[in-house]
């Protein structure tokens, strides 16, 4: 239970965990992750070596203490956080490895005059309750998926039917339930998660869903990182007929149903769940205005499927932006990056608009801001990080 005097103890360390609070998640991952092998495959190495995995849990674990008080402040972070679990499918007995190395983390680097025993008894407690908070929800979507029609709990094995290339860099594969049961239906912008092995060692990685749900089998559509020991394996030794095992949807970053045009703006890889609301959006009468970013024209996915829904639906208008334009390349609507101006044009004239965007961090940023420079309303911007969150202000 957290006191009074609890809440106090995790409020006076506000000032501490912003100035030092990614030393102190830094130390804590080099302590779970060492010390403790069984939870290292639900973490991409590649975020903790960039640092982007302990900026993001220092940012959280901030807004935690900040808002102890009123946690319904902390917003969709939660929903965020639950869902990825999901994806990766955590569980209860993970918590307690967490906890002990956060607590130690907070001694060994804040040092025992500042951490002291009072201190870390109210960050057991203040812990212990986000984590009943997050095994309470968690458990809530574990079960609804297993109750649900076609759905399952733990991992599916699923069959590779189809391996497709979309672009230099992109291939997708089409899964379906290696069981030939029902298929658990997901909602446009949700990911599942994958189980693997490689080189003996356990990994898992989640993967938006980048074509609507048909009930029959889910598409996968994975960018081939150069430093990315996943998605290499994928591109290079999984193929038609192999099996991976899938851990069920999950995600909040879901197109929601209205009537106000709909605007999806993507960069690189981001394309893969708008694609996915793209198909959805299509099958009512909203107009859709897609904006989509590559490097050139060899990186750019799905162009030929997009142009060919423009030819049958004039309710959607697509752009694309280059960074260059190679020779060969189709056309682009612009060449550089997409800026305010480009935004400005290609939008609707009504800023009534819902508009979903996600891509590479520094993309994400100047979208945001380019959105509100044109009077976007900022409750009518959604947007998801497909690695740890960042801040994009």
């Amino acid at each position: 239970m957290l006191s009074a005097e609890h809440r106090a103890i995790i409020k006076a360390t506000v000032p501490l965990l912003e100035s030092g609070g990614e030393a102190l998640t830094t130390h804590f991952y080099n302590l779970m992750l060492s010390e403790h092998p069984e939870v290292r495959p639900m973490f991409n190495q590649a975020n903790q070596a960039s640092g982007a995995q302990p900026r993001a849990l220092a940012s959280g674990v901030l807004m935690y203490a900040r808002h102890i008080d009123q946690l319904e402040q902390l917003g969709g972070l939660v929903a965020q956080i639950i869902n990825k679990h999901v994806s990766l499918n955590v569980q209860p007995e993970h918590y307690p490895i967490v906890g002990k190395c956060l607590l130690r983390a907070i001694r060994e680097v804040l040092g025992a005059d500042v951490a002291t025993d009072a201190v870390i008894e109210a960050w057991a407690a203040a812990y212990q309750q986000l984590a009943d908070l997050l095994i309470s929800l968690e458990e809530k979507i574990y079960a609804e998926s297993e109750a649900a029609a076609g759905g399952w709990r733990g991992t599916r094995l699923f069959r590779v039917a189809r391996k497709v290339r979309e672009s230099d860099e992109i291939t997708s594969f089409y899964l379906r339930p290696d069981d030939g049961g029902e298929l658990l239906a997901f909602q446009p912008g949700q990911y599942i998660g994958v189980r693997l092995s490689i080189h003996g060692e356990e990994v898992r990685r989640n993967y938006s869903l980048s074509a609507m749900s048909d009930g029959r089998e889910y598409r996968i559509s994975v960018k081939c990182e150069p430093n990315g020991t996943v998605s290499k394996y994928l591109h290079e030794h999984i193929n038609e007929n192999d099996t991976l095992d899938v851990f069920a949807p999950a995600g909040e970053f879901t197109l929601q149903p209205g009537d106000k045009p709909l605007v999806l703006i993507s960069g690189g890889v981001g394309i893969t769940p708008t694609m996915a609301m793209l198909q959805a959006a299509l099958k009512t009468e909203r107009p859709v205005h897609f904006i989509h970013a590559a490097r050139h024209g060899g990186a750019h996915a799905f162009r030929d499927a997009i142009d060919a829904l423009a030819a049958r639906h004039p309710q959607l208008k697509r752009f694309y932006c280059y960074e260059q334009r190679r020779t060969g390349d189709a056309d682009a609507h612009a060449v550089g990056y997409v800026d305010e101006a480009s935004l400005k044009k290609w939008l609707p004239q009504t800023r009534d608009v819902d508009v979903y965007f996600l891509g590479p961090v520094a993309f994400m940023k100047a979208i945001k801001k380019g959105l509100k420079a044109i009077g976007v309303p900022e409750s009518q911007s959604r947007y998801e990080f497909f690695g740890p969150a960042a801040a994009l202000e």
